[in-house]
């Protein structure tokens, strides 16, 4: 097969296993499990691997909790359960109820559940279904008085937001139509599903996304309307008045984050401020020119804020640690929240009203714990604390700077035991991301713990394309300039191998969707530095993304081979085109499955198919083709540890020893 695109003809010998059913493809993915699990499942340190892991996530654990009337709703695992279960309970500290145990819902316990919206008086709950991976869940609304499900819930499908009205009369919802796009719609509870009625997204396409949500005191309504990562219109309605969704800002190139508290609303914009400020929208204006800025740039960028207590909490990223500070209404400093080292924390989540908040704290070998903040004092105290067997002071977290191929300063992080001694030998597990703002921030990781306790090394640099340092940074690894992630991550590699902690070939790579291309990436451009590579879930065919599932949302990060500017810079290092016949490319594994209804798993089937036929043969190329495997995550923990298993097995199999 061969397609012509802007003069270029470009080769695509493996078009046949895009469709997935094809009786053709099923065969070839059964051999290739057949194959992968020949090699894969006889590996001697694995068993042992999935014991250790166990001892790190086999342990009771529980999530940040959700107050509404009094009531406190949250999700718990203990070391016998296979999926967390979602619980409730009157006062902070009062009888712990199970809301629902999803465990006995399936015999393989695929099914995960969770809270995905509360009424404020706590009357209601919506909460969400799933099987596998699988992005599409069923919403169903629960009578928490009664114990009673109501004949309102969604049928299972892409369902993207959720928000209660807080007269409990009905709710607002959106539905992804995959290739279609997105609509919010309104629902009035006691009625059919079939007369609900779309009061938003119309004449939008599938790269917009929409975010929508009621205010705390029920009189407001917000419309978020995200064209990719980097800008967003927001409108807003009065309930009360019963008004129509009017503009807030609309046509800008910004991002913008808006939120009541009371009748006010405030929004987080990096509006003329590349690490973004909170500003407050005045009655009457439409547009930031007009609102009054409350919390203003500072020297570290913004990761996240919320509104609690009567106050602003604002999660500052200062060299990728968390710093939470606090402000009054009108943005006058009240000091910063504890933390207890140099890690990751949420913001502290509440209610306006309230006088408390919730938050979570680890960092790469310190387990999550969750606190509850007393918001008038600044008291802060251990609600809940995840028992994993480890200790911290066995390890150490360095941050050491790398320079990129345009002279860019990196940050990357090292995990290794305390006082390993580098010997330029020393086997790393070397990860990232880099892309759509997402920031890779130092947090509890078993796989870290695990292979530091192998005599490796845990590598994660934050590569442009994140927002670790602010809109500026993930600008600089978007669409044109994606080959600056690729730089980055290449020389994080290099100075693992200069500063003697490694050298080629004792490097492994690990990837997921977006790390994903990132692998495929590294390893196509630089196929000499590493000796293993885990692609998961990824995607590699960058000329054909955009056709398939929920690819077209993510043009705007990207870009679309459709345009013959973006085309050049897609075909440049699409991972799927740069395949060469003979060269020696690290040995890798594909993690992919049917239940991704996300990326389409036809990468890593093409990807694998190219690879065995062209590369050397003294690399492997196995495909692990999970058919209840998605992209959401909700596996069973039994099924965690054994993906987890797996992938340091084969790692540790490939470079263990240090390369060759």
């Amino acid at each position: 097969m061969r397609d012509t695109l802007h003069g270029v003809v470009i080769p695509d010998p493996y078009r046949w296993l895009e469709d997935q059913q094809a009786p053709a493809t099923r065969a070839w993915i059964d051999a290739q499990n057949r194959y992968a699990h020949a090699c894969l499942d006889s590996l001697p340190g694995t068993p042992g691997l999935e014991r250790r892991l166990s001892e790190l996530l086999r342990v009771t654990r529980t999530d940040v909790p959700v107050e509404r009337g009094g009531i406190y709703f949250y999700t718990k695992r203990r070391p016998r359960d296979e999926q967390a279960i979602l619980y409730m309970r009157n006062g902070s500290t009062g009888r712990e109820r199970v809301f629902l145990d999803p465990n006995s819902l399936s015999a393989d316990h695929s099914i995960s559940a969770g809270y995905f919206d509360l009424s404020p008086s706590g009357s209601l709950a919506a909460y969400y279904l799933r099987a596998g991976g699988d992005d599409r869940t069923t919403i169903r609304i629960r009578d928490v008085r009664a114990g009673r499900d109501l004949p309102d819930s969604l049928p299972r499908d892409f369902i993207d937001d959720f928000s209660f009205r807080r007269d409990e009369s009905g709710y607002y919802y959106i539905i992804l139509k995959p290739l279609v796009g997105r609509r919010v719609f309104y629902h009035a509870i006691g009625t059919p599903l079939a007369r609900d009625s779309i009061i938003f997204g119309e004449g939008y396409g599938p790269d917009a996304m929409f975010g929508v949500s009621t205010s705390e005191n029920g009189k407001h309504l917000i419309v978020g309307v995200y064209h990719g990562w980097a800008h967003s219109d927001i409108f807003a309605e009065d309930l009360a008045a019963q008004g129509p969704l009017l503009p807030v800002v609309r046509d800008s190139d910004a991002l913008f984050d808006a939120r009541f508290a009371g009748d006010r609303l405030f929004v987080m914009t990096d509006w003329h401020a590349p690490r973004k400020r909170i500003m407050e929208v005045l009655p009457g204006s439409y547009g930031p020119g007009g609102w009054k800025e409350v919390v203003p740039e500072g020297p570290a960028p913004i990761e996240d804020w919320s509104l609690a207590g009567g106050r602003i909490f604002v999660q500052y990223l200062r060299n990728v640690h968390s710093r939470i500070a606090v402000f009054s209404a009108d943005g006058t400093p009240a000091g910063d929240v504890h933390l207890p080292g140099h890690g990751s924390a949420t913001v502290p989540a509440g209610r306006w009203q309230s006088g408390e908040a919730f938050f979570q704290y680890s960092s790469f070998v310190y387990p999550p714990v969750v606190n509850r903040l007393l918001i008038r004092t600044g008291h802060t105290g251990v609600w809940a604390r995840t028992d994993a067997r480890v200790t911290p002071s066995e390890f150490e977290t360095r941050q050491v700077w790398c320079t990129s191929k345009d002279g860019a300063r990196v940050p990357m992080f090292l995990v290794m035991k305390r006082g390993l001694p580098l010997d330029g030998k020393r086997p790393v597990y070397l990860t990232g991301y880099g892309g759509f703002d997402v920031s890779m921030v130092p947090q509890f990781s078993p796989i870290a713990v695990v292979w530091a306790e192998h005599g490796g090394v845990f590598a994660l640099p934050n590569l442009r394309g994140g927002e670790e340092f602010g809109t500026a940074w993930h600008e600089a690894g978007m669409g044109e300039k994606k080959q600056n992630v690729f730089d980055d991550f290449i020389a994080a590699a290099e100075w693992l191998i200069a500063n003697h902690v490694s050298r080629p070939r004792a490097i492994g790579l690990e990837g997921e969707s977006n790390g994903g291309l990132l692998v495929g990436a590294a390893m196509t451009q630089r196929p000499e530095l590493f000796g293993a590579v885990v692609c998961e879930y990824p995607l590699l065919d960058m000329l054909r993304y955009h056709l398939f599932l929920q690819g077209p949302q993510w043009v705007p990060e990207y870009g679309s081979a459709a345009d013959p500017a973006q085309f050049r810079t897609l075909y440049a290092y699409s991972p799927y085109h740069h395949v060469r016949q003979g060269i020696r490319y690290p040995s890798t594994l594909f993690e992919t499955g049917d239940a991704d209804t996300r990326v389409a798993p036809l990468h890593a089937r093409k990807m694998t198919a190219l690879l065995q036929a062209l590369a050397d043969p003294r690399s492997r190329f196995l495909l692990h083709y999970d058919t209840e495997a998605g992209h959401s995550g909700g596996q069973p923990v039994g099924k965690r540890l054994q993906d987890g298993a797996r992938v340091l097995s084969f790692l540790l199999w490939q470079i263990g020893a240090g390369g060759e």
